[in-house]
């Protein structure tokens, strides 16, 4: 099921099956700006990422001696949200804790997921809640696909910071301990399939907090992510669409010890507790 909000010009929808952004469109042109969800490539658009963001070693971890599965970036993408409040230009749904989340993820939370349509801006507001007596654990990105038509090297991001960024490798969906660097050109990084033969462009850190999508040097979308601390960059070979990705978390090292609690880049969060982050793009 879906549910739609729109202005005068722009409707977006979002599915309640994982609270996914599957369109953005300019209703007046017919335009649209998300990936359409072609499975040949890649069948989703825009999934939540949560409670963890990447992929787990072994897709396992342990807390108190219990070892639990989660598979690659975790059960959110695939839960029902419910629809909190709704207007024309505005929704909120939820996802909370339940007695098949508590056999993967035994902690007590609600995921709030925002969306509000302000004339050419689509924001996304999410907050992490604390419903238990402890400390929780997560990560929480999210994986918008925009897409890019005719000739994919047409295009190319343009970073808000000139600098020189540490792009980290994938060793079968592990962070490896090599990684390389990145120069911008005038701040831009040019978007060639090769950049992604050995998967995802993933950065633990950054100065960036907008990423400018560029077509033959022409402002096209605008994406701001302004607490996220980490990012990935992803497409397929031949795949119409670039995945600009914030993160807060990013998957296991190739030496984890799978304790949730000791994974690098996780967030903790104490009882009574919220962690909010707002992503926001813009049609230029």
């Amino acid at each position: 099921m879906t549910t739609s909000i729109s202005n005068s010009k722009y409707t977006a929808t979002i599915d309640l099956k994982g609270a996914e952004l599957v369109s953005f469109k300019n209703h007046v042109t017919n335009k649209e700006y998300m990936w359409e969800g072609n499975p040949e490539f890649w069948g989703k658009h825009s999934p939540i990422l949560f409670p963890i963001v990447g992929t787990l070693k072994d897709d396992s971890y342990f807390y108190e001696d219990t070892k639990y599965e989660l598979l690659r970036h975790g059960f959110a993408r695939d839960r029902e949200f419910k629809v909190m409040y709704q207007k024309d230009d505005f929704v909120l749904l939820s996802l909370k804790y339940d007695e098949e989340t508590l056999k993967v993820y035994p902690f007590k939370f609600k995921l709030k997921i925002g969306f509000n349509l302000n004339d050419n801006l689509l924001a996304y507001f999410c907050e992490i809640d604390n419903y238990d007596t402890i400390n929780i654990p997560f990560s929480f990105g999210l994986h918008p696909a925009f897409a890019l038509k005719g000739n994919f090297e047409n295009y190319s991001l343009q970073f808000q910071e000139q600098e020189t960024l540490e792009c980290f490798t994938l060793e079968n969906g592990l962070l490896s301990d090599k990684n390389y660097e990145i120069e911008l050109l005038d701040k831009n990084l040019a978007l060639q399939y090769s950049k992604f033969e050995n998967d995802a462009l993933i950065f633990k850190s950054l100065k960036s907090k907008e990423i400018t999508i560029l077509e033959n040097d022409k402002e096209y979308i605008k994406l701001k992510f302004p607490k996220f601390k980490n990012l990935g960059i992803w497409t397929k070979q031949d795949a119409p669409f670039i995945c600009i990705e914030p993160w807060d978390g990013y998957s296991d090292s190739i030496n984890s010890n799978q304790n949730l609690f000791e994974k690098e880049g996780i967030q903790i969060l104490a009882p009574k507790e919220s962690q909010n982050y707002q992503f926001i793009i813009e049609i230029l």
